[in-house]
């Protein structure tokens, strides 16, 4: 049977490749990172990552400190064991964070990445809708899009999570918690097209209850999905580094924009903590910062005497 802690890495390692579409060079250097710092807990008679405790984390760079290793590869270290604890509290296979309050090595805070709303357009119209296969990838990426969703909470739905008159999708988060998320009419469209014309060229299972299927009739994993996202995205020229996981940030971020409540965005993306939904305000702030630009009297016409008086 596989350990715990190798159990933790393997789906740690699947998330940066399905969702968070990290590089094979960085996703490597997680695997050697968090191989590394389960043979120090070994070591040190720990046998799992959910078991340790600060004082590990602690530990743990004082010996790497102890070796001669550079800041920098003691914080990128210390960035791998944050990244894997922050995973496993996503997932609820953990309740503590060990990493929590351990003074490191000083790093930038990296946000989100978003997409602009027109760059989102132009990686929904990449797929071919005339053929079965592009008219079922526009709906998962319009979906996807339009939702929120979690690239496994997408691949989950079944053919009964959609209520078209109350425009609503049921969708089962982590936990199995459930919750129903409004879906714009524009996404609803693609979607019930792909189902009433496209799904049968699929469906090669008379019991597949998935929406979405793959060309052997079964529901997508988080890598088979990635792999054909990752081609729209290639086709549409955005950044490689471009994910599941981005159009679920830009979701947040263009709703925030609009005006929405934190609150609501909250519940639509199933968050537990309101603490993670505010991340999304700081991806706001250059938005913010181009309307203020754009609309205020005194913005960008400041002269010296104003530099003057803030001194």
């Amino acid at each position: 049977m596989k350990p715990t802690w190798q159990h933790d890495i393997d789906a740690f390692v699947t998330y940066l490749v399905a969702e968070a579409g990290l590089s094979e060079n960085t996703v490597a250097a997680y695997h050697r990172d968090l191989h590394d710092f389960a043979n120090f807990l070994r070591e040190t008679g720990t046998d799992s990552f959910r078991e340790a405790r600060r004082q590990n984390v602690i530990d743990y760079l004082g010996r790497l400190r102890k070796i001669g290793l550079k800041r920098s590869t003691v914080a990128r270290k210390l960035t791998s064991v944050r990244q894997i604890y922050k995973f496993l509290l996503r997932e609820e296979l953990t309740d503590t964070d060990p990493t929590a309050n351990v003074d490191g090595p000083q790093q930038s805070k990296r946000l989100p990445e978003v997409l602009s709303e027109q760059e989102c357009m132009r990686l929904l119209q990449t797929p071919d809708t005339a053929t079965p296969a592009g008219l079922r990838d526009a709906a998962m990426l319009t979906l996807l899009y339009a939702t929120g969703l979690r690239v496994s909470e997408l691949i989950g739905l079944d053919i009964h999570a959609l209520n078209t008159e109350e425009q609503l999708i049921r969708v089962k988060g982590k936990g199995g918690k459930e919750r129903l998320v409004p879906v714009a009419p524009v996404a609803l469209e693609i979607v019930q097209q792909y189902m009433t014309t496209a799904r049968a060229e699929f469906n090669k299972h008379a019991d597949a209850a998935a929406i979405f299927l793959s060309s052997r009739g079964r529901p997508f994993s988080r890598v088979g999905f990635y792999m054909i996202m990752k081609r729209y995205v290639a086709e549409a020229g955005l950044p490689r580094t471009t994910s599941p996981h981005t159009l679920r940030h830009s979701f947040a971020t263009h709703l925030l924009h609009g005006g929405a409540d934190l609150r609501a965005i909250q519940e639509m993306l199933g968050h537990s903590s309101l603490s993670v939904t505010e991340t999304y305000t700081h991806v706001s702030d250059p938005h913010k910062k181009k309307v203020y630009d754009a609309s205020h009297p005194r913005a960008g016409r400041r002269s010296a005497s104003d530099d003057e008086g803030l001194q």
